[in-house]
């Protein structure tokens, strides 16, 4: 497994598709209300992505995903796929978004509450948000994939929430999934060594209950949680610097 190391000229177009994502979901985000559907939300991101970005979604017809993005709702994991039913007050929803523009990936999630939070789910996602945080806080040349595993595992199970190990991380360019995988559980200075000019997400998927999943077998693509308790998940695009990390898809509201 080697991890790309990418060229400025490169860098210089991650860096614009990710600031595109980032932008998908800002925009998206008043529209998450309790009444609307994921495929309201869908068809509001897909407009966007190809009207007003002049982007392509890069989940439509990915591997046969029929949509332009992902909606998890609730006990979903990830890859929900969006439908015709109406969210409702008290849901968490994640919208994972990854948009193409001029070749390269720009692939960022956010966890969003419909309605009034409820206190066991607001903590899900907030712990599930400081997870990602934290890992990205170790971003440099010289860290070990590792370190990030060892992290967000650590902190989620100090706050008595398991993490989700079938899905993973991943290296991020012209291919939407390249190497290396980034692991979300392990131990700290394992695994590969990050050199500056590598780019890849960081998404801890963070479970309520038990870590164990299951795969919908009737659409081929939703994962939920196995006791179906609720699933948070958050994710950046991060490139290596020569003395840390930058988020390609951070959004307004953040600051690093």
């Amino acid at each position: 497994m080697t991890i790309l190391v990418k060229t400025a000229a490169e860098i210089a177009k991650m860096r614009i598709a990710g600031k595109l994502a980032a932008q998908v979901l800002e925009m998206i985000e008043p529209h998450v209300t309790a009444g609307v559907t994921t495929n309201q939300l869908n068809q509001l991101c897909h407009d966007y992505i190809v009207n007003e970005q002049q982007a392509i979604p890069a989940p439509l017809d990915y591997h046969g995903f029929p949509k332009s993005i992902c909606t998890s709702v609730n006990q979903v994991v990830c890859h929900g796929i969006p439908n015709d039913k109406a969210l409702k007050s008290g849901d968490i929803i994640n919208i994972d978004i990854t948009v193409i523009k001029d070749g390269y990936h720009g692939d960022t999630s956010k966890m969003f509450f419909v309605g009034k939070a409820l206190p066991h789910a607001q903590r899900l996602v907030e712990i599930t948000q400081e997870c990602l945080y934290k890992a990205m806080e170790l971003v440099k040349p010289g860290a070990h994939l590792g370190d990030f595993g060892q992290v967000i595992q650590q902190y989620a199970e100090k706050n008595h929430y398991s993490v989700v190990r079938e899905y993973c991380g991943h290296g991020i360019g012209v291919q939407f999934h390249e190497d290396p995988q980034v692991l979300h559980y392990g131990r700290a200075g394992t695994g590969e060594m990050l050199m500056e000019g590598n780019i890849f997400t960081i998404e801890p998927m963070i479970n309520a209950g038990k870590r164990q999943v299951k795969l919908n077998k009737k659409d081929g693509w939703t994962v939920e949680t196995s006791d179906r308790r609720l699933s948070a998940q958050w994710e950046h695009t991060i490139l290596v610097t020569a003395d840390g990390y930058e988020v390609l898809t951070a959004r307004s509201e953040e600051s690093f």
